[in-house]
């Protein structure tokens, strides 16, 4: 993980792009949290010990992106959408966790993938045109944190993966590109 000095957000500078950016931050944190939510639920009722470990790991650090994110974003400037972005996010989480940890695994790895693309083109965009100061650590921290996720996933879930779980992580990572465009808006 890496270290944040503790910064008091000037929300004045934030620009439009960077208020749209992070409503979708907030809004793909939301529906991380509740990723895990959704993989401890079913890792609770297999009685999977890995798989809830894992699920409670993962999930802290997304709590703390999520609250991360909210010292960012004033809360009238977040999406109007996060019943659907949990309602999502839990079931991204449950479905592939009814299928067993290979399927979990594979499906965290995808949407990492997603989204540590997601947070370096803020990062591009924050290193060419500047922002507050605090914001761009605080993404290189979350992106950073992504990344270990991702590439712990895709070690667990192993080389050969199945056309079915192809095709499911190939869903996953549309819906989360579909679910930032809307996010940025409302």
């Amino acid at each position: 993980m890496i270290e944040t000095k503790t910064i008091i957000p000037n929300f004045d500078e934030l620009s439009h792009h960077m208020v749209r950016e992070l409503r979708s931050d907030h809004a793909g944190e939301t529906g991380a949290v509740f990723i895990y939510q959704g993989i401890s639920a079913v890792a609770r009722w297999r009685l999977d010990a890995e798989l809830l470990a894992f699920a409670r790991q993962h999930g802290e650090t997304e709590t703390e992106h999520l609250r991360l994110i909210e010292d960012w974003l004033p809360a009238e400037r977040r999406s109007r959408l996060l019943l659907p972005w949990r309602m999502a996010g839990w079931l991204t989480g449950a479905l592939p966790a009814l299928f067993g940890r290979r399927a979990v695994y594979g499906t965290i790895a995808a949407v990492e993938t997603f989204v540590d693309v997601h947070y370096q083109q803020q990062i591009d965009h924050l290193q060419q045109h500047g922002g507050p100061e605090g914001l761009l650590p605080l993404l290189l921290r979350c992106q950073a944190d992504e990344q270990h996720h991702r590439d712990e996933a895709a070690a667990l879930a192993g080389q050969k993966t199945p056309w079915l779980l192809r095709l499911w992580c190939a869903v996953v990572g549309s819906g989360s590109a579909a679910a930032v465009v809307l996010a940025r808006r409302v």
